[in-house]
């Protein structure tokens, strides 16, 4: 048992979901009605299509799976994941939390009924559309496919990395084809996850020479 813990000490950063999730949960519960309303003209040129329901609620099974690969395989890349995610997740409590926001862009009548609406009509009724930017669906998203590209491990394996560039876009359009999100939102966490980059990702190979030299 003490070998096992030992092997998965670095499980401990987990324990942000008991950090994040309340957190949102209050949010969600208390930012209703009055908050700042995100627009831009843009967003009403994008049209609603429901079929992109499917890559949105393949987001959650592609950031779980991706942190239990890395939390088996590589505890370096792991904490750099988790590192990059937790740092934009934090932000983004933040943010709601001190500029309530907040959209209504969401179709009132839909122009199909099929599965997909249905689905799309779900996902109204238990996510409130508050609490938006940046969108942490994007962000999460571009997360993992960094984290995917920059894998030693899954260089070989371009057919991963390449789905998972795909995949990752599919989401970032379900975000506004759902009406989920404004294109504020999307350049948002854009801007962050291009932040959290050059100091995760960019940054760690120029530190590593320097301590690879270091007298022992």
């Amino acid at each position: 048992m003490s070998k096992l813990i030992q092997k998965y000490k670095h499980a401990w950063v987990l324990l942000y979901i008991f950090i994040y999730f309340p957190c949102f949960i209050y949010l969600e519960k208390h930012v209703t009605t009055d908050f700042h309303v995100i627009y831009t003209p843009l967003d009403d040129k994008i049209p609603f299509i429901e079929y992109f329901i499917v890559p949105y609620m393949l987001w959650f099974a592609y950031i779980a799976i991706t942190v239990i690969y890395f939390f088996f395989t590589n505890v370096k890349e792991f904490y750099r994941l988790t590192a990059f995610l937790i740092t934009g997740m934090t932000l983004f409590l933040i943010i709601s939390a001190v500029y309530p926001n907040g959209l209504e862009l969401r179709p009132e009548v839909f122009a199909r009924d099929n599965i997909f609406v249905d689905m799309v009509k779900q996902l109204y009724r238990t996510d409130t559309p508050t609490n938006v930017l940046p969108s942490i669906h994007v962000f999460n998203s571009i997360g993992a496919a960094i984290a995917i590209m920059q894998s030693q491990r899954l260089k070989s394996k371009k057919y991963i990395q390449y789905g998972s560039l795909i995949l990752s876009l599919l989401i970032i359009l379900s975000t506004m084809f759902l009406k989920q999100h404004s294109v504020i939102d999307v350049i948002a966490a854009g801007i962050i996850a291009t932040v959290c980059y050059s100091f995760i990702y960019a940054g760690a190979p120029k530190k590593q020479p320097k301590f690879s030299h270091q007298p022992i």
